[in-house]
């Protein structure tokens, strides 16, 4: 199994409180890896701190390794923007830019200068269409992206993401503000998305985490207790706390 993203010796700290303890795991290539776990164990912590959001936030202290593709990201010759762009991430919220449908998805295109004219045209078509909106949206085009639902506007984030070709989507809890129905759209791309990208996906599910992880980490307290296959886990947990958490004893 090769690793796409290895963390090593993994601490963060927010003033003195220590919210990450030396995690250390490797994430695989070409697969949904799920992070689990309780409310304030640090899974958003880490998720954010593969794309270097992390570091935006005050009083924030960040010890050890991330590498991808074998280079530490925090490695003070690497450009956080060169990351941001390899690594997208859709959020729990959508947040649509105040703009029109097709300058959203169109945005990240013009800045890093990758399609003009008709190939710009073609490119926002062929992202809406990865992220299931084309024929919802093909004669919307020029509308405000906030008159979209809200389950629109992250397929829309997703298209805006996925047009600057990163590597790797992060997913932080991005169906917990949506309908059912819009919840189960994104699960849909997300498995579709699999077969080209390597997806972190942040999950306070266990039924989510059953149908999308091949990968899952259980994390509790700042601490990654269990980490493997998911079939493996679900059906034989090693560790008394992901046990737990698994038939809802804590969370």
């Amino acid at each position: 199994m090769a690793e796409c993203i290895s963390i090593r010796n993994f601490n963060v700290a927010f003033g003195n409180t220590l919210v990450l303890k030396n995690i250390h795991l490797d994430i695989p290539c070409g697969q949904i890896t799920a992070i689990m776990g309780p409310s304030g164990c640090g899974k958003t912590t880490l998720l954010r701190s593969i794309n270097r959001f992390l570091e935006l936030s005050d009083h924030v202290t960040i010890k050890g390794e991330i590498l991808i593709d074998g280079q530490n990201i925090y490695d003070p010759q690497v450009d956080p923007i060169d990351i941001r762009s390899k690594v997208g991430l859709l959020a729990q919220r959508p947040f649509s830019l105040p703009m029109s449908i097709i300058d959203n998805v169109a945005y990240g295109l013009r800045i890093h200068g990758m399609a003009d004219g008709k190939d710009l045209h073609r490119a926002v078509r062929h992202y809406l269409e990865m992220a299931g909106l084309w024929e919802e949206v093909k004669d919307r085009l020029r509308e405000p992206a906030v008159r979209l639902s809200i389950g629109q506007q992250q397929r829309l984030c997703l298209a805006r993401g996925l047009a600057v070709e990163p590597e790797i989507i992060l997913a932080d809890e991005p169906t917990s503000a949506l309908d059912p129905i819009s919840a189960q759209n994104i699960e849909q791309r997300l498995l579709e998305l699999r077969e080209k990208y390597t997806i972190v996906l942040v999950t306070h599910t266990v039924r989510q985490a059953r149908r999308l992880a091949d990968y899952l980490v259980f994390m509790y307290l700042g601490e990654m207790v269990e980490c493997g296959e998911a079939s493996a886990i679900f059906s034989n947990p090693q560790h008394e706390l992901t046990r737990a958490y698994l038939h809802g004893a804590i969370g």
